[in-house]
């Protein structure tokens, strides 16, 4: 039987913020993310499959954390990580150094969520632009939460803001 390549879906993203709890309630309440599991702490150990693959992926230079799982209206998953001996910064926006830019989630009340995020804290980067002026609706905004982690809001699907196929005409 031949391979066959085929889109794959996204599963989760995992996010390192420097407080669970204040991540936890930023996300829930301003994103509206459900909660799937409340926060717990992992500790280093070999004995159960979790503290094993942690190991594994995070080396031995670490003791324990706390994450979270939170999902999307969309099942996308969101892990939130917190470190107690990490630095509790977001690193300096730089988007043209290699490795994850930003993520970007969809609300049609763009105007509204932005509002909400800043009275939680977070930052407007950038006025609200329309990607097809007189032409299509298609709003979107870089923001920051009250962690320093950059993302962006799109009013509408990814397939619809790109179908135009150009930026200009």
């Amino acid at each position: 039987m031949k391979n066959q390549d085929y889109p794959k879906s996204f599963s989760h993203v995992g996010i390192t913020v420097p407080n669970i709890k204040e991540a936890v309630k930023f996300y829930s309440e301003v994103m509206g993310w459900y909660i799937i599991m409340e926060s717990s702490q992992i500790k280093k150990e070999k004995e159960t499959a979790i503290g094993q693959m942690c190991i594994d992926v995070f080396g031995e230079d670490w003791e324990e954390f706390e994450i979270a799982h939170l999902a999307t209206s969309d099942g996308i998953g969101v892990e939130l990580f917190s470190f107690p001996h990490g630095v509790k910064e977001a690193p300096e926006f730089n988007p043209f150094n290699t490795g994850l830019f930003h993520f970007c989630i969809q609300d049609p009340n763009i105007e509204e969520l932005i509002d909400k995020i800043v009275s939680y804290g977070g930052k407007k980067r950038m006025p609200i632009r329309e990607y097809y002026p007189n032409d299509k609706l298609y709003k979107m905004c870089y923001v920051e939460d009250p962690f320093g982690i950059v993302f962006e809001i799109y009013t509408h699907s990814y397939e619809l803001t790109y179908s135009s196929g150009a930026y200009t005409k």
